[in-house]
């Protein structure tokens, strides 16, 4: 039996539904318990990221995917806040060995959604952790790796502000899903 927990934040829900498909990715592998856990601004005071619970979970997984929209190149302030409350985590290095993997969504086609993924890759090495690149190749027919991504999946959903519900390529969620039983598979074998 193997724990998953996909840990994201989301303003505009689009990231929150690429971690949905992420999860249910991972729920179709057998033996995989998966937690889904959001970061929120009220978690954050003064500054500074707190939520024990959270970090209690993270710390019991067997695997951890890091999602994060795009915001000016990085990840958002939010989840940055939360990075940063984890240091304590590194310092002991709580999370060696996890498996990792990370997902990102822009309103661009490129929006710089690479230099998210590499900051997550490199939080997850500090972490001395096991990143899981995105294992399709891309721009398959059936909209897979539409964005070429081989880090983790990308999304892309061009603003709208009419304020209809958040939607995210279909390809991009299928994208996430492959990924997450990708991610769950791995730590299972990796557990095993």
């Amino acid at each position: 039996m193997s724990t998953v927990s996909v840990v994201y934040f989301s303003s505009m829900g689009h990231t929150q539904i690429m971690a949905e498909s992420v999860a249910q990715g991972a729920e179709q592998v057998n033996g995989t318990t998966v937690q889904i856990l959001r970061i929120t601004g009220e978690q954050i005071t003064q500054g500074r990221w707190k939520d024990e619970a959270i970090v209690d979970q993270l710390s019991q997984s067997d695997a951890i995917i890091f999602g994060s929209p795009t915001y000016m190149g990085g990840v958002a302030a939010q989840f940055k806040a939360f990075i940063d409350a984890a240091s304590a985590i590194w310092l002991q290095q709580g999370w060696k060995d996890k498996i990792a993997g990370g997902f990102t969504h822009s309103g661009s086609p490129s929006g710089d959604k690479q230099g998210t993924l590499l900051y997550l890759v490199i939080n997850a090495m500090q972490h001395s952790m096991i990143w899981v690149g995105a294992g399709e190749m891309a721009m398959q027919e059936n909209g897979v790796n539409r964005l070429g991504s081989f880090l983790g999946p990308m999304g892309n959903t061009p603003p709208d502000f009419s304020g209809g519900p958040p939607q995210v390529d279909p390809g991009d969620l299928l994208t996430a899903e492959l990924y997450g039983t990708r991610i769950a598979e791995a730590a299972k074998n990796w557990a095993g």
